[in-house]
């Protein structure tokens, strides 16, 4: 049984392909940009959006939460609004937790 062993340590190892590195090159460049437009991009552009979004921000406009909350914008600070969400009940936000700005009238023809 010993003579397979010379025969196995014989055998030389397969050659790679010429051209086989800048075709990993190409490769890895292509999956990069396919990453880039399937997920870096939309994302940086809702991104954008919604910084807009929250810098139009005023007195009066009806907006919704990302937990769910719909309220009347009161008072604009710095980072935080305050809003009126029930009679006498207001709470105060981050402007980073605003969802979307609803159309006037939308709390009123809800409640």
């Amino acid at each position: 049984m010993s003579f397979f062993i010379p025969a196995a340590h014989a055998q030389s190892g397969a050659q790679a392909a010429p051209g086989g590195d800048m075709f990993q090159f190409v490769f890895l460049i292509g999956i990069f940009v396919l990453f880039y437009f399937v997920a870096i991009r939309p994302q940086r552009k809702r991104q954008k959006e919604h910084q807009n979004m929250v810098s139009d921000l005023a007195v009066g406009d009806e907006v919704t939460t990302n937990s769910g909350i719909l309220g009347k914008v009161r008072k604009i600070e710095d980072d935080f609004l305050v809003l009126k969400v029930a009679d006498n009940v207001e709470l105060k936000f981050q402007k980073s937790a605003i969802h979307a700005v609803l159309p006037k009238g939308t709390i009123k023809s809800i409640g």
